[in-house]
């Protein structure tokens, strides 16, 4: 009865595989070409950091790579199955969290300088310039940290003329929400024109400007305060690294009580470290992106 089951069961699956071939094989209506795809969150993080040059995938292998070194160096240093696993996940995170701080210091580095950039555009507008040469003047006359992003746009521009594909392009390589504002209200002007770009320009320009010392004193005031709770949620961490010399302590995290006592600190830690990054976090410009 048992070899008869079985062989039923058997014919069944070889059935249903048969007819998914013959499904699979059948004719079928013709795709629709689907657009460029929008980039993902981790690869705008990265973009926004100025890490062109990865992309997602090799960063998620370089987490993987740093968490498995992590993991395997404590293991052969303590021989703790838990602690190891606990600076595994660290290693893992790291590269994330260096990516973010990253972005968040270009970002504050490139909020000092784009008033100059806008200035700059105002002048060359006002002395008669089109926008593409207003833009493309930037590699030369702008702020030394945004030359090379306008000067591969103004070789675009010079070898294919398509103004639109180009501005998608350094907006993508700036990768800043001031940098999208900037964009869209060229674009705008390129497209339907407009005699008040000037002024548009030189008004975003005193806008930015008491934006950034706004931000810039606020950032400071808090400074120390974030300071002093990444070294509240590190300290215990650096105790316990410390504490992996002495193996007598280290068998009491190898129990079931001592590893839902480092899950339990873990996870108070993660969540008041986001709460209060939550609390201290300044409101951030939002990127236009089509």
């Amino acid at each position: 009865m048992g070899f008869v089951s079985l062989t039923g069961a058997l014919l069944g699956l070889l059935l249903g595989v048969g007819l998914l071939l013959v499904w699979r094989s059948g004719p079928r209506g013709p795709e629709r070409p689907s657009g460029p795809r929008a980039p993902g969150r981790r690869q705008q993080l990265l973009a926004a950091a100025g890490l062109t040059g990865i992309n997602a995938a090799q960063l998620l292998a370089l987490q993987l790579g740093l968490g498995l070194l992590a993991l395997v160096v404590v293991l052969l240093t303590t021989g703790t199955v838990t602690v190891s696993l606990v600076f595994g996940i660290f290693g893992f995170v790291l590269p994330a969290v260096q990516v973010r701080r990253l972005a968040g210091k270009r970002r504050a580095d490139l909020r000092e300088v784009w008033p100059e950039v806008v200035d700059n555009l105002a002048s060359a507008v006002r002395a008669g310039l089109s926008v593409p040469e207003a833009l493309s003047a930037l590699a030369v006359r702008g702020p030394e940290v945004l030359r090379p992003p306008f000067a591969r746009f103004a070789a675009e521009y010079r070898s294919s003329g398509r103004f639109g594909d180009c501005l998608d392009r350094l907006k993508h390589e700036l990768a800043d929400p001031v940098g999208d504002r900037i964009v869209e209200t060229l674009r705008v002007a390129r497209e339907v024109g407009g005699s008040d770009l000037g002024r548009v320009l030189r008004t975003l320009s005193a806008f930015l400007r008491e934006d950034a010392r706004a931000r810039a004193e606020l950032e400071t005031r808090q400074g120390w305060v974030v300071q002093a709770a990444r070294l509240a949620v590190a300290a215990p961490w650096v105790v316990l690294l410390l504490l992996a010399t002495q193996s007598t302590t280290l068998e009491a995290y190898d129990t079931p009580v001592g590893t839902a006592l480092l899950v339990g600190g873990a996870g108070v830690c993660v969540v008041a470290y986001r709460v209060m990054l939550r609390i201290g976090r300044l409101p951030q410009d939002v990127r236009v992106l089509q």
